[in-house]
Parts: structure tokens; C-alpha cells; sequence
């Protein structure tokens, strides 16, 4: 039986979906969004001004504790199209949605939150092994999937994340002791993050 329940800010289901709250998420920074529209039309605040609001108050809320997503491919979509929404009312011109994103000086959403979940990793790993935080990151259970259970998990993404760059999780955490290795490790896994927002 599914159960939900909304924990600081996030609604969490017992099937460990993310779906709920993605749609929560959306809605909320719809609202934030549609609050900002004298800012958004206005032709006396410039673009750079515009886009670092949008940044700061809607992606903000878009994006909140998406490090902790379960993220299908359903999911990215709804995220990106949304996104793409908004930054496309500030140009009326039919053009790709690559071509609006180099506009707006952003990255597809898929990558800002891996970019995020990579980061909040590090942080955990670098707590003692005793905090809560850091034994839940690391618990793995050894039971076999449900039939009907979802194939792919937070934790199965990340180690599969981390396969692309050749890395086991045994050498991810020791690379997450040096914050110089981990930054380049992230920037490798998430590239064009260091020049867009």
C-alpha cells in the first residue's frame, strides 16, 4: 500500500518515487514563476538581472532537495519543459531549445541536478562515518527487488554515474576526502558547470 507523508518540504513515499513531489516542486516554482512577471516583462531591469532572479527564487524552488531524487527519464522531461517554458517567453522567436539555453547561459536540468546530488555526495562523505547522514548514504541493502519494484534506484544511479568515470564506490569515497580531487572529479562528471549557472 503507498504511503505519503510531507517531510520538510519534500513528499516522501514508502516506493521511494519521486514523482509526487516533482510535481509539487513544479507547481511551486509555476507560482514563484507567475509572481515574478512584472520583473520578467519589464524593460528597464536587464537580462543578466532577469536571469539571476529566475536563478535564484524559481530554479531555487524548482530544484529543492533534488539531490535525493530518484530521477527517471519521465521525470527530467517534466522538469526541462517546464524550464524551457519560462525561459521561453523571454524570446518569442522560434528557435531550439539548445539555442535557448545558450541565451539564458544554462545547462540542461539533468546535469545542474546531477551537479547537485554529486556535491551534497562529497559533503556526506567528508562527515565522520558515525553521523546518521553519512550511514544512510552508505547503507546498502542486500535484498533483491520486489516484483513490480522500481529497476533503478538513487543508489544504482549514482554507482552507475560513477562507472562512467571508471570510479568504484570504495574509490569515489576516498576521492571525496580531497576536495581538489572531488571538484574535478564533479566537473568531469557534470562538464559546462564551472561557466553557466
Amino acid at each position: 500500500m503507498l504511503q505519503v507523508f510531507t517531510y520538510l518540504g519534500s513528499i516522501i513515499s514508502n516506493d521511494g518515487g519521486t514523482d509526487k513531489d516533482i510535481k509539487c516542486r513544479i507547481g511551486k516554482a509555476a507560482a514563484v514563476f507567475k509572481s515574478l512577471k512584472p520583473i520578467w516583462t519589464s524593460s528597464q531591469i536587464s537580462l543578466n538581472t532577469k536571469l539571476k532572479i529566475f536563478n535564484s527564487n524559481v530554479k531555487s524552488v524548482l530544484l529543492y532537495a533534488s539531490e535525493t531524487w530518484r530521477i527517471a527519464k519521465a521525470s527530467i522531461h517534466r522538469l526541462q519543459t517546464f524550464t524551457n517554458r519560462c525561459l521561453r517567453s523571454k524570446w518569442q522567436d522560434m528557435v531550439t531549445s539548445e539555442e535557448i539555453w545558450r541565451r539564458a547561459n544554462q545547462l540542461p536540468i539533468e546535469i545542474q541536478i546531477r551537479r547537485r546530488k554529486w556535491t551534497w555526495i562529497g559533503h556526506t562523505l567528508r562527515k565522520p562515518k558515525t553521523t546518521i547522514v553519512n550511514q544512510a548514504l552508505r547503507w546498502n541493502p542486500q535484498e533483491q527487488r520486489k516484483p513490480g519494484g522500481p529497476r533503478n534506484s538513487w543508489r544504482r544511479s549514482v554507482l552507475q554515474e560513477g562507472k562512467q568515470q571508471d570510479k568504484t564506490w570504495g574509490q569515489i569515497d576516498k576521492i571525496a576526502k580531497d576536495r581538489r580531487k572531488w571538484k574535478s572529479f564533479v566537473d568531469d562528471l557534470c562538464p559546462g558547470m564551472d561557466e553557466r549557472v
